[in-house]
């Protein structure tokens, strides 16, 4: 087991903690990323033997990312799925417009930054989404808090924010006007504070983030709908990811209906047939851990 050739060695993470390397969870997240257990073992017990006794997470990263590209291209877009997500920045608003993307693939019908009033205001939503449900139709309206930095956490202060809004819709006059909303959603890249998922748990307020809740997750309803950022495409160029989020293509399967996108960028034929393939093999289903 890769676990058995290094005992004593130490990751450093961005944020600045340290922590015991642990081969084993290397392994799973390469697993769980689509990588087959005979790969994910072979690039754990590689990596696990070539690091010193104190070790960067980027740099654990750089190298489990370049090994698994050169074999299983799908499973290293997924396993850079959360830096991907990093990708769409600084504005927030390619991340909303992927978000808005994933609610459709779900069967919803999804309306971008839609004007609600409320009691006493008017409120702009990041998303409104609607579905017929087994008890009729299901309303949602949604906050999004977009970060660069993947160690940033939504935090309390947001939770209160977005629960103030939520709380002027819901307590609008229904004799007068139409209150919209079922559920109110707090929607984040990254993860959020502890306090924040108390609260957001006691008061009402849904969460989705990079590892909230725990059987649902944002990456988790990434992976099942098949719905990824373009920025997780291994064979674009990050100069060429920016041009295509700039022009609206925020997912990879808009790729295959933007073609004239990639030739405008400057992509050669032979290149765009590498990127509409990698495309393709991400719909694909596969079994992770």
């Amino acid at each position: 087991m890769p676990s058995a050739i290094l005992h004593d060695a130490s990751i450093v993470k961005a944020d600045g903690t340290v922590e015991r390397f642990d081969p084993e969870k290397l392994m799973l997240s390469l697993k769980r990323s689509g990588a087959g257990s005979h790969t994910a073992e072979r690039i754990a017990e590689t990596i696990t033997s070539s690091v010193g006794f104190e070790v960067s997470s980027s740099e654990i990263y750089t190298k489990a990312f370049a090994m698994l590209r050169r074999e299983a291209r799908p499973a290293a877009a997924r396993y850079a799925l959360r830096r991907a997500l990093l990708e769409f920045g600084p504005s927030g608003h390619p991340f909303e417009d992927f978000v808005a993307e994933l609610f459709i693939a779900e069967g919803w019908q999804v309306e971008r930054r839609k004007i609600i009033k409320g009691k006493c205001v008017e409120h702009e939503t990041d998303m409104y989404a609607t579905r017929n449900g087994p008890n009729g139709v299901e309303t949602i309206a949604a906050e999004l808090k977009y970060h660069n930095d993947a160690f940033y956490k939504t935090d309390l202060k947001t939770a209160l924010y977005v629960k103030a809004r939520f709380d002027d819709i819901w307590n609008c006059d229904p004799k007068t006007q139409s209150c919209p909303i079922d559920r109110g959603m707090l929607i984040t890249n990254t993860k959020f504070t502890s306090q924040a998922v108390a609260y957001a748990m006691c008061s009402g307020v849904e969460l989705l983030g990079w590892s909230f809740p725990e059987t649902a997750t944002l990456y988790d309803r990434i992976v099942a709908a098949g719905i990824y950022p373009v920025s997780t495409l291994t064979s674009l160029k990050h100069s060429e990811k920016k041009l295509l989020i700039n022009k609206g293509i925020v997912t990879s399967a808009m790729i295959p209906g933007n073609r004239d996108a990639l030739r405008a960028a400057g992509i050669p034929a032979e290149r765009i047939g590498a990127i509409l393939s990698e495309t393709q093999s991400l719909t694909e289903p596969f079994s992770h851990a």
